[in-house]
């Protein structure tokens, strides 16, 4: 029997063995964190310890063809709410908690930030919104307010212990010197929407929360013109509350871009479509609020003027809009003001559109320049219980191809449709194709519209669902022959058809990027001209167009606008008919006829006649372009 000392003993020599098994098994767990995983370990207390956040580049800028600032950026004070101060987490963590994140107590609110928004202009509720904003870096200071008044910033500096989570900075902003010009080309900025964030091929590299472009030219070109961001590196304490900056790397700019827009020609073209809009309306058009010009250069496709009406102030979306904003800017009644019309928006071309149709029919050879019609004002063709009229009721009577371009004479272009359409060939179609109606231009805005060319096979698919309207009847064409039934078409793209006509039948691609430039200011990369559509047509067709369309402006539907105009303007009126509305008024052209340099093309939604609103304004665009004399016409002309 063993003594009490040999038991103890061996009691003893098995507790050391454990002993000594754990402390090996700790030694070399010891060995394997700081020998073997000693970097790994290290870098994940740097993390926990060093906090990154990015800092925003100062996007490029925004210049005409001449070098005159349209958007740059300048510095403004902007309020920010720290959400890693103590006070800050408490609320949001007590919010997540209790989920009263999407409904705060007003008291909660009032107690932290009432003031605060008070001094600001602001609702608690708007600081709340941009606080608990998560699609943004978490230590990233929230921005509540932008162009803070001195008197406020003062105030909030001066009590620091009051909002010891306020920071006033100074941000940089996009400025707007010439304030709204050209808006709609422009576009706006705003923070990157969870669409635009999930496109990884255009948006790679971009976090929740940065600005980007949204529209116009700041989308178009956001590859150019956002820099490369720079880094913080913060020290941040066990609580997450920011301790100081350690290190620190300042972003890139984005590149400078030059557009082909002229300022001074766009400034023109808004106050000549403002005008015709003010025009119409004192001729008793109530409900005219919206059109678009555009003015192009034929040689190169280069965009002078692109503008549209109702217009918006980029500047209001600096620091963000509020929900009431954008429903006001979104709203059918206030037309829709962020739509850019020159581009996105198609309408019946109307008479415009009888320079297409005098060309199908010369092309097919059922009409030449002197070939005769008959119009009493009345035309049944087609059956005399499917009458229709030509704008002038009483009749133009005996007159030529060339003559029904220059009085715009429907009975003329009826004639000539119904004869295409007997050839079963939909011919009208494939000249409306030739000069790129029915397709995108390309040109480098957002949101493009193709139009439309329509034609039997459309017909079909459109009425899919009702079999009884699936035939392509004669008045279809017809209509079509006048620029009016299911034909559509943008502003742009009927600029582009008349810079054809000009340009020996070619139509340049339009563009609005002229030049990019480096960081010196200097062109590192220039936009050339690119054949977009070659026609085709003959020189002699288009000689009979042209020589019809100058007799538009100095005998015919337009000779009240352009009496006394210096150079030689080809030009048509047009005036289409939208059911349940007034008509809406079209004119376009090019100048001089003689060596043709730019086109315009001008629309009024429910402006009345094309003579008495679209001539006038586009007469005074082209005097700028030519150094001639403005002049104020006030005309009643029911001339289409």
């Amino acid at each position: 029997m063993p003594t009490v000392s040999q038991e103890f003993r061996s009691r003893f020599g098995v507790l050391g063995i454990v002993v000594i098994v754990v402390l090996s098994a700790l030694l070399i767990r010891l060995w394997t964190m700081q020998v073997l995983n000693g970097e790994s370990y290290a870098a994940q207390a740097e993390n926990n310890r060093v906090r990154e956040i990015s800092l925003e580049a100062p996007r490029g800028r925004i210049l005409d063809r001449n070098g005159t600032p349209l958007v740059t950026n300048r510095a403004a004070l902007a309020v920010s709410v720290d959400p890693s101060h103590e006070d800050v987490r408490a609320l949001l963590i007590k919010a997540w908690s209790e989920d009263t994140v999407d409904d705060p107590t007003s008291r909660e609110l009032n107690e932290m930030f009432g003031e605060i928004a008070g001094l600001l202009g602001i609702t608690t509720a708007d600081i709340w919104d941009r606080v608990t904003d998560v699609q943004q870096e978490a230590l990233r200071p929230r921005v509540i307010a932008v162009d803070v008044p001195m008197e406020a910033v003062a105030q909030i500096t001066e009590r620091q212990t009051d909002f010891p989570w306020a920071l006033v900075e100074e941000i940089a902003v996009r400025e707007y010197p010439n304030g709204n010009l050209a808006a709609h080309v422009l576009g706006y900025t705003g923070a990157i929407s969870e669409e635009q964030y999930e496109q990884s091929d255009v948006y790679a590299g971009y976090e929740r929360g940065d600005t980007v472009g949204k529209s116009g030219i700041e989308r178009q070109y956001e590859g150019l013109l956002q820099g490369d961001k720079g880094w913080r590196r913060i020290e941040v304490n066990a609580s997450g509350r920011s301790q100081g900056v350690v290190s620190e790397q300042a972003p890139r700019p984005g590149n400078d871009i030059q557009l082909t827009i002229d300022a001074g020609v766009q400034a023109v073209t808004e106050e000549q479509l403002d005008w015709a809009i003010a025009e119409a309306r004192r001729q008793g058009f109530s409900s005219t609020i919206a059109g678009a010009a555009v003015v192009i250069d034929i040689e190169t496709g280069e965009i002078l003027a692109s503008t549209s009406r109702p217009t918006f102030d980029p500047a209001a979306f600096l620091g963000g809009i509020s929900t009431a904003e954008w429903e006001a800017l979104n709203a059918k009644s206030s037309e829709y003001p962020l739509n850019d019309r020159a581009v996105m928006a198609a309408y019946p071309p109307a008479s415009t559109f009888k320079v297409i149709t005098a060309i199908s029919g010369m092309q097919a050879g059922i009409t030449s320049e002197n070939t005769t019609y008959n119009c009493t004002g009345r035309w049944t063709d087609m059956g005399k219980q499917w009458p229709k009229w030509c704008w002038k009721r009483t009749g133009h009577g005996t007159v030529t191809l060339r003559g029904g371009l220059k009085h715009s004479c429907d009975t003329v272009f009826y004639e000539v449709g119904y004869e295409l359409y007997k050839r079963k060939l939909e011919e009208l179609q494939a000249t409306s194709r030739q000069f790129g109606l029915g397709s995108k231009t390309g040109i480098d805005l957002p949101g493009e519209s193709a139009g439309r060319v329509p034609d039997a096979a459309w017909k079909k698919r459109y009425n899919e669902n009702y079999p009884e309207y699936q035939m392509w009847l004669p008045g279809d064409t017809v209509n079509m022959a006048i620029g009016q039934g299911d034909m559509l078409t943008t502003p742009l793209q009927m600029a582009l058809v008349y810079a054809g006509l000009a340009n020996d039948g070619d139509i340049m691609k339009p563009h609005v990027l002229k030049d990019v430039l480096g960081s010196e200011g200097q062109v590192i990369r220039t936009i050339e001209p690119e054949l977009l559509y070659a026609t085709g047509v003959p020189a002699d067709m288009l000689g009979v167009v042209e020589r019809g369309l100058v007799d538009v402006t100095e005998s015919g539907t337009a000779k009240v606008a352009f009496a006394g105009f210096g150079p030689t303007v080809a030009g048509k009126t047009g005036t289409a008919q939208v059911k349940g509305k007034d008509d809406y008024a079209w004119f376009c052209a090019y100048a001089p006829a003689e060596e043709p340099r730019y086109a315009v093309a001008i629309i009024v939604e429910q402006g009345g006649g094309g003579g008495a609103i679209g001539a006038p304004a586009t007469r005074n665009i082209l005097a700028y372009l030519f150094g001639e004399e403005f002049k104020t016409i006030h005309t009643t002309d029911e001339s289409r």
